[in-house]
């Protein structure tokens, strides 16, 4: 073995981050790397990221995880897309699915076929032409063999991270209850040496990967690595959590409503209801963001309220020396289109793929934190998206939200899909050419034109291509069983 080969990793934070990482390092590096996770249960981990988009699926398989067995134990049910409410306007409501459309041609996506097919009053509405979209609405679900995975998941997220933690010590990832109180630092080139826990005990390390959550434990507090403020583009700074029993049917899909000062969540699961409000503390106080949430849910509450501050943004790196920020420490753009674990996964991927000797080549570091930070700053986007591209002016919150000043990055993408019906989805990038035109549309912003080789199909053949797409839709979503149904014979939870 090289002798500048990293022997042993160090993590520090327990939490969903914490065991992602590692479970992934334990099962795939432990036979050549000792792997170490150090977290105190005197330290509650935020835990109500209990929502997913499709791509956990790589890191399931990376993990040879059975998706039955995931979802029975943690209380899982699918989730299809978001239901965003009163986001546009109030009593107006969109859904943002994970499928597809159909295939447009070489030069033009299906929107702008749908786009003439509107102005032609031959189109319906454009999720018809999606089965997810259509599937999430009807309520129906199921998988199978070689099937696409555009499905995502709700779960309990404590859960979660039980589920991986066993993963991770069957791998051989050692556990050592404890408090950090003091990290050392190499005194030549600034790395981390050790993790000096509060009983005395000493753990040296290779590499540090920090999931200590919003306090930045060993990226910020011991390393001064710096934070990017994003609190001007994403205003929201606060989320009150409750859990309560389930008043109906889980549907597959979260539920996202917008109110004067931010919105709130319903996410179901098999056995309960996660519920949340996100706001804005200029605009709303913590005591009237608890009255609010409690007056607005339905269902018996399993616990007591509480509340969460955090500020968006992101660290300058999230690779700086010898230590990864994952998760939390390395920033929070916000919970809204439940980023945050794909997130958490792809740092840990791609840490992995770049694993640098003790040496920490600059070059690994540097290219990771510029890919990492490029697809944040995507995400950041289309976030801010949702926000700016209003017509509410109902409430200070949202008339700053409208008014605000945008990323360059983002006022381009909107330019381009009202000039000429443009969507893109850019190397690297999360979301694809569906969620922008969705959520786009969604939010009111309506294109002035469509590609011009879509009027070299008559209006005979467009209304047939249309109207084929939409009937095929409908009758591969027709097939499918009660979301509900299928959950209960595929992944019933044995607390069910």
């Amino acid at each position: 073995m090289n002798e500048y080969a990293i022997k042993h990793v160090v993590i520090a934070g327990g939490g969903t981050a914490g065991w992602m990482s590692a479970a992934a390092f334990g099962k795939l590096f432990g036979k050549n790397i000792q792997v170490t996770l150090v977290e105190s249960d005197a330290i509650p981990t935020v835990g109500v990221g209990e929502a997913t988009i499709p791509t956990l699926h790589l890191f399931h398989d990376l993990l040879k995880i059975n998706e039955a067995e995931f979802m029975a134990a943690t209380n899982a049910t699918f989730k299809l897309g978001i239901m965003f409410e009163n986001w546009l306007e109030k009593n107006q409501s969109y859904l943002h699915s994970f499928g597809h459309f159909s295939h447009g041609c070489w030069a033009a996506g299906f929107q702008h076929f749908w786009l003439r097919g509107k102005k032609l009053k031959i189109a319906s509405e454009i999720g018809d032409y999606c089965p997810e979209h259509l599937a999430c609405r009807l309520g129906k679900f199921a998988t199978a063999p070689k099937q696409e995975r555009n499905h995502a998941y709700h779960f309990d997220a404590s859960l979660y991270a039980k589920f991986l933690r066993d993963i991770a010590q069957k791998s051989g990832v050692m556990r050592v209850e404890g408090t950090i109180q003091q990290v050392n630092l190499n005194h030549n080139n600034g790395e981390i040496e050790s993790l000096v826990l509060a009983n005395g005990q000493v753990i040296n390390g290779d590499l540090f990967i920090d999931c200590s959550g919003f306090r930045g434990l060993l990226i910020e507090q011991a390393l001064h690595t710096g934070y990017e403020d994003w609190g001007h583009l994403l205003p929201c700074d606060s989320a009150v959590a409750v859990q309560t029993e389930l008043h109906n049917d889980s549907v597959p899909y979260t539920r996202s409503i917008a109110h004067n000062a931010g919105w709130q969540w319903q996410i179901p699961l098999q056995n309960r209801m996660g519920n949340g409000l996100v706001f804005c503390s200029k605009y709303m106080t913590d005591n009237d963001a608890q009255l609010q949430l409690l007056a607005n849910i339905q269902g018996k509450p399993l616990n007591t309220p509480r509340v969460i501050k955090f500020k968006t943004g992101v660290r300058r790196k999230l690779w700086n020396k010898n230590c990864v920020a994952i998760g939390l420490a390395g920033g929070f753009i916000e919970p809204l289109e439940s980023t945050s674990i794909h997130l958490i996964q792809q740092s840990i991927i791609r840490l992995m793929q770049s694993l640098p000797t003790k040496r920490m080549e600059p070059a690994l570091v540097d290219k990771f934190n510029s890919t990492m930070r490029n697809e944040i700053d995507n995400i950041r986007d289309f976030i801010i998206l949702h926000y700016h591209a209003t017509a509410r002016k109902d409430s200070r919150f949202w008339r700053y939200c409208k008014d605000m000043s945008i990323p360059d990055t983002l006022r381009v993408r909107m330019e381009q899909f009202v000039q000429r019906g443009h969507v893109y989805q850019g190397n690297g990038e999360l979301f694809g050419e569906a969620s922008w035109l969705q959520v786009m549309l969604g939010q009111g912003i309506k294109p002035e034109a469509y590609h011009p080789i879509v009027d070299s199909m008559s209006e005979q053949e467009l209304t047939m291509f249309l109207s084929n797409s939409k009937h095929q839709t409908a009758r591969r979503v027709s097939t499918l069983p009660n979301h509900l149904d299928f959950i209960h014979h595929y992944c019933r939870s044995p607390t069910i």
